[in-house]
């Protein structure tokens, strides 16, 4: 095994629940696919799974049920086994003809205690999991026949590694810090008690129950991962939203109980979103895959990821009727070790650095395989890189073999190509421009930056701001 680090700690709950795949038709939702597609792809999957055919259905109400031929299921969620999750478990097993269920969640037992509303004093005395018992049983009842196999197991699929040492939340993606105007919904909902005066005053006994589950998710998640790590975590915070987050992990009584025994240290900074705001919109980063995301369509149901067109690797014309036939390329090479020290080199080097890697590697891909290319110095332009590309497109063998590099060139040369591309340089001259005037006496230097974020988010189409959330740095 590895070294502990995040992509151990991930890999190693995905082959836990690869384990349970053989065979069986796979029910993901929408954070857990994107753990995967950075983690495992789905390669590793459909090798998981084995047999003729692999049948991976989306989580969600519609789904499709099992056939008689499909008599094993296997639902890897990343929420709570609770409300609509369990209404959906029900309504999918209901409708088809499995006889063995395995149902995977992300969150541990002793949350869905505390969702169920189920004392810290009589959680502590409690034997076994209950709650993952009962609904065993429950999962026997839906397929038709209590002799048939049900289980219900944790396995803490908290983060889609990026790199190996950046790590995603997509579960969180909606976890937002609180604003100003907050306060005064928090107050409406507590109209018995003192009135809270700032965002300075909420602690955790203001938040909402929804909220207040939604971090205790994240905290266990974190706890398993230092666990992973063996360190214990000393917690710092920036933001109100941060505070109540570090203390609640601070106090996870689990988490007591592992920082017992843990030989490492580590701290954990958490920082709340609204204190980078203008980051997602400036322009003054000079990073080429800052450029990728900011331009390139998302991929569907992913928070970090991007579609990349693959019509140049085909004979087919770009026309709107084709758009959707070739399925779309992305970021994330798991399987692709070439392809994989790319991406972290264009994570880790800047703008002009980043095209020309990605020229040297398709240069070096395309001399192994002993096709044409010819040899060019000076500046990397698009129409330099596509032509580098297009001496795959009629070799098939070296087309597969390099299809990961293949599909991250090809995002450099629509990002480059892209017309929002063009305008990169115009946004930033015009926010350096605005830094030098001398501020009206209604904004001042604390407003500007948000001045600066409306002009470019009016002009600019840009993405939702990601979420990273803070992880420990072993020392």
């Amino acid at each position: 095994m590895s070294a502990p680090g995040m992509l151990s700690f991930t890999q190693q709950g995905w082959e836990q629940v690869l384990a349970k795949m053989k065979r069986a038709l796979v029910y993901l939702d929408a954070a857990c696919a994107e753990s995967l597609h950075w983690s495992c792809g789905s390669t590793r999957l459909l090798e998981a799974v084995g047999g003729p055919a692999c049948h991976l259905r989306e989580f969600e109400p519609t789904a499709v049920g099992g056939g008689a031929e499909q008599p094993k299921a296997v639902f890897v969620l990343s929420c709570l086994l609770k409300g609509r999750a369990v209404e959906t478990l029900r309504d999918i097993i209901c409708r088809s003809h499995f006889q063995y269920c395995v149902v995977v969640t992300a969150v541990n037992h002793p949350v869905h205690l505390t969702a169920n509303h189920v004392p810290a004093a009589a959680a502590a005395e409690m034997e076994g999991q209950p709650v993952f018992e009962q609904l065993e049983e429950k999962l026997c009842e839906w397929m038709g026949n209590m002799n048939y196999t049900a289980e219900v197991l944790h396995v803490p699929l908290l983060l889609a590694p990026v790199a190996p040492h950046l790590a995603l939340t997509p579960a969180f993606a909606s976890l937002f810090p609180l604003l100003p105007r907050d306060v005064h919904l928090l107050n409406s909902i507590r109209p018995d008690k003192r009135k809270l005066g700032s965002l300075g005053e909420v602690d955790a006994t203001a938040l909402t129950s929804e909220l207040l589950l939604q971090i205790r998710c994240l905290v266990s998640g974190l706890s398993s991962l230092c666990e992973h790590l063996g360190v214990r975590e000393e917690c710092f915070a920036v933001g109100s939203l941060s505070r109540i987050i570090a203390g609640d992990l601070a106090n996870y009584a689990p988490a007591k109980n592992r920082r017992k025994t843990a030989t490492g240290r580590a701290s954990i900074v958490f920082v709340d979103r609204t204190l980078d705001l203008t980051g997602a919109v400036g322009h003054h980063g000079d990073s080429l895959v800052e450029k990728i995301f900011s331009v390139l369509p998302q991929l569907p149901g992913h928070t970090n990821d991007v579609m990349v067109n693959m019509m140049e690797l085909t004979a087919l014309r770009t026309e709107d009727e084709n758009q959707n036939v070739v399925a779309p390329g992305c970021l994330a090479q798991s399987n692709d070790t070439a392809a994989k020290a790319l991406w972290e080199a264009l994570l880790n080097t800047k703008h002009k650095e980043a095209v020309m890697e990605v020229r040297r590697h398709l240069v070096e891909a395309a001399s192994r395989e002993n096709l044409p290319i010819k040899m060019s110095m000076g500046r990397v332009t698009p129409g330099q890189l596509t032509s580098y590309i297009q001496l795959f497109k009629n070799n098939l063998k070296a087309l597969v073999n390099h299809c990961g590099l293949l599909q991250l060139g090809l995002a450099t040369v629509q990002t480059l190509k892209h017309p929002q591309a063009a305008k990169w340089d115009n946004f930033l001259a015009f926010e350096r421009l605005l830094l030098q005037l001398p501020l009206p006496p209604t904004l001042d230097a604390l407003s500007l930056p948000w001045a600066l974020m409306a002009c470019s988010g009016h002009c600019y189409n840009l993405p939702p701001v990601p979420i990273l959330t803070p992880l420990p740095l072993s020392s």
